[in-house]
């Protein structure tokens, strides 16, 4: 038996391994992918909470931090300076009432600090936009602690 008539008629074998070889190394890259974003996610969820507990608030789990924000911030860094989101957000600080009886309150300053500091984790270049949107905001504390 010649070495060219075996490789002839097991040709099937060659084709066989090659794309399952290539299957292995598409997964892979796939997993490499993966792998390496919930590591970037995992380090900034970990470096928020570190900078949330220095600036004394309460300590949050990694994996909530990680699923809500991800790698980019999510929705908190999608132009946190717009009119539609500066209104609404003024619209959450305020008395709780519903309908006439709602009316605007002084925030509390470490309220807007919570979310700089979110800003300046994951979306450093729109801390700026965020003050700018807020300066005519009235801050003070009105907090008890």
């Amino acid at each position: 038996m010649s070495p060219t008539r075996f490789a002839s008629e097991h040709k099937w074998v060659y084709w066989g391994a090659i794309v399952i070889l290539v299957g292995l190394v598409v997964t892979g890259l796939i997993r490499y992918e993966s792998v390496t974003t919930n590591n970037e996610s995992a380090a900034k969820a970990n470096q928020l909470q570190d900078e949330l507990v220095k600036a004394g608030y309460p300590s949050f789990e990694t994996d909530t931090i990680e699923q809500l924000l991800g790698t980019d911030g999510g929705p908190v860094c999608e132009d946190p300076g717009s009119a539609l989101k500066t209104a609404l957000w003024k619209i959450q600080q305020s008395n709780g009432a519903a309908g006439p009886g709602m009316r605007p309150v002084i925030t509390d300053s470490r309220a807007v600090e919570a979310e700089r500091i979110v800003l300046q984790v994951y979306c450093p270049d729109q801390v700026d936009d965020f003050d700018d949107a807020l300066n005519d905001l009235k801050t003070d504390d009105t907090v008890r602690r």
